[in-house]
């Protein structure tokens, strides 16, 4: 009897024991003896898709990828830098711009470390391995202010992308850290000198792709390969020549974790935000995060991990179709065609999804007209695009504006130039009072910024605009304007002020309704620009009018 309960109980423990250590052998991912983090500033997922960047998109290929990880708001680089090392949001750590320093701030952590910041992920491996490697290489300066500095057996700010990935490269070699970072920022650079979207921001990405493959390498070259976490990331993209607002194309990136423990060609299904980077590295090195975080893992990107249980797929957005001509900067798709038809062609970004669209304004759907090859359109119109996957998920609309104008009706828009240069200006100046230094006319209300850039000192890029038309309403009743401007503008018809949009600011929409009945009617912008960058567009939409860049065979100049 005693045997048999002797052997009862050893049958018991036994069980208990498979129970307890089965379940720890999946608590955690193994093979992951270093993890390698490579922050690309101001990388959208479209930067990524467009450019070749053979690199990223093998390790996309071999790996698990994120498509749209959400940012946190501002969709700036102090705020999201210290969200995916803190593991948490601008309310936890108190980052909310980027002019926060440790002792010049306006909302404190809620809780603080020796150093007197929110604990981040460099901080809290060393809590948990004290005799770990740990180092960040970064170009951008401001990157070494948000984390503890007491953490890091290597740290290192760069002048530039090369010199930080040389650097990077060598301490990987020789060092093989247990948790490394680096930060380039040529391409956040290449976005505010030449703009997002454009040639010259792709060939940026396809630098960082080229210098990520030089870090590949030298993982290689230290005998490591086989044992380390890539994680590709990003602290926001951008839009025109900027970013931080609450745009899909500011506020999402990509996340991309390649590694022994990742699965291979996985889309990663469950919400992320950047904030979830520290606490998926803690994961991957089997270290539990502190409580003040509010990150959580990626687990699913993990083999032997599922998706959550609880996950909410609902329907989530999808890549945006593209229709050509593109988007250029915060120039609208389309464009102006003059004693021509043109051709609109589109591309689906998604895989396994279909591409509808409108050529009213309406919004499209699964019963709209499906796009199956480049067709052509040769009057005002206003084309909408969705895609829809298969489980019918859609894509965000994308808009398109095509506009056509004769040689005969000449430009309808007269334009008076005021030179800025060393005034100062930050608001709207009394225009009546001054000489304008040029004039000429425009074919819609907008700034050629080929030609303002001929007449601007290139030290200072303070300058003004009268931009005066009449506009030909053909239906009386309730019309809607749209100034979207950096900096400051107002829009007057007939002499009384509809919107008002002055100030400094970046690229910015506000709009006004005005009741107008069928007749020509006189309509002025007055536009400034402090500094930097510049921009003008002025939309409308009124019966039986969908919101759309004003015609330009509405426009004219009456001598």
């Amino acid at each position: 009897m005693k045997n048999k309960i002797f052997t009862l109980c050893s049958f018991l423990l036994f069980f208990n024991y498979v129970i307890v250590y089965g379940q720890s052998e999946t608590k955690y991912p193994f093979g992951i003896e270093h993890v390698i983090v490579i922050g690309l500033d101001g990388t959208s997922p479209d930067g990524i898709r467009s450019s070749k960047s053979p690199n990223i998109h093998q390790l996309i290929h071999d790996g698990a990828v994120k498509w749209n990880v959400r940012t946190v708001l501002p969709s700036s680089s102090s705020p999201n830098w210290a969200s995916m090392i803190m593991g948490a949001g601008t309310e936890a750590h108190g980052i909310i711009d980027n002019d926060w320093g440790r002792a010049d701030y306006t909302l404190p952590p809620v809780v603080t470390n020796d150093e007197g910041i929110f604990p981040t992920i460099f901080g809290w491996v060393r809590k948990y391995r004290a005799n770990a490697e740990i180092g960040a290489v970064y170009q951008w300066g401001d990157f070494g202010r948000l984390f503890e500095k007491s953490a890091m057996n290597f740290d290192k700010n760069m002048p530039n992308e090369n010199a930080t990935t040389s650097e990077f490269c060598k301490y990987i070699i020789a060092k093989k850290p247990l948790l490394g970072f680096m930060h380039l920022d040529l391409v956040d650079d290449i976005g505010h000198e030449f703009g997002h979207g454009t040639e010259a921001y792709y060939s940026s990405v396809s630098k960082a792709d080229s210098l990520i493959g030089l870090v590949l390498k030298s993982i290689k070259k230290a005998g490591i390969e086989n044992k380390t976490l890539v994680i590709i990331t990003a602290d926001h993209g951008g839009v025109g020549y900027g970013h931080g607002g609450a745009t899909i194309e500011e506020a999402e990136i990509a996340m991309i974790l390649n590694g022994p423990a990742i699965k291979k060609g996985y889309s990663i299904q469950q919400q992320v935000y950047t904030y979830d980077l520290a606490a998926t590295i803690a994961f991957a090195l089997h270290i539990v995060p502190p409580y003040a975080w509010t990150g959580r893992p990626i687990k699913s990107a993990f083999k032997n991990f599922e998706e959550p249980t609880n996950l909410f797929v609902g329907k989530s957005f999808i890549a945006n179709p593209k229709i050509y001509p593109l988007k250029y900067l915060y120039q609208e798709a389309g464009g102006l065609y003059k004693d021509s038809s043109a051709t609109v062609y589109m591309r689906t970004i998604e895989e396994n999804a279909l591409t509808f669209y409108t050529i009213d304004g309406s919004i499209p759907n699964n019963k709209s007209k499906l796009y199956t090859s480049p067709f052509k359109i040769d009057s005002n119109a206003v084309i909408t695009a969705i895609s829809i996957d298969k489980n019918g998920n859609s894509s965000l609309p994308v808009k398109s504006y095509f506009r056509f104008v004769s040689s005969a009706h000449k430009p309808g828009v007269h334009v008076q130039y005021f030179s800025g240069e060393n005034t100062g200006w930050n608001h709207i100046p009394v225009f009546q009072i001054m000489q304008p230094n040029y004039q000429w006319d425009s074919n819609e209300f907008e700034i050629d910024r080929e030609q303002i850039f001929s007449k601007l000192n290139h030290n200072n890029s303070t300058f003004g605009c009268i931009l005066e038309s009449n506009i030909q309403i053909d239906q009386s009743g309730l019309y809607t304007f749209f100034l979207r401007s950096d900096d400051g503008s107002k829009l007057f018809i007939d002499g009384k002020e509809v919107i008002n949009n002055d100030g400094d600011h970046g690229v910015i929409e506000r709009n006004g309704m005005v009741q107008l009945n069928k007749n020509i009617h006189k309509i002025k912008v007055e536009y400034y620009n402090g500094s930097g960058g510049f921009w003008l567009n002025l939309f409308y939409k009124g019966p039986a009018i969908p919101k759309q860049i004003v015609p330009a065979n509405k426009l004219f100049v009456l001598k």
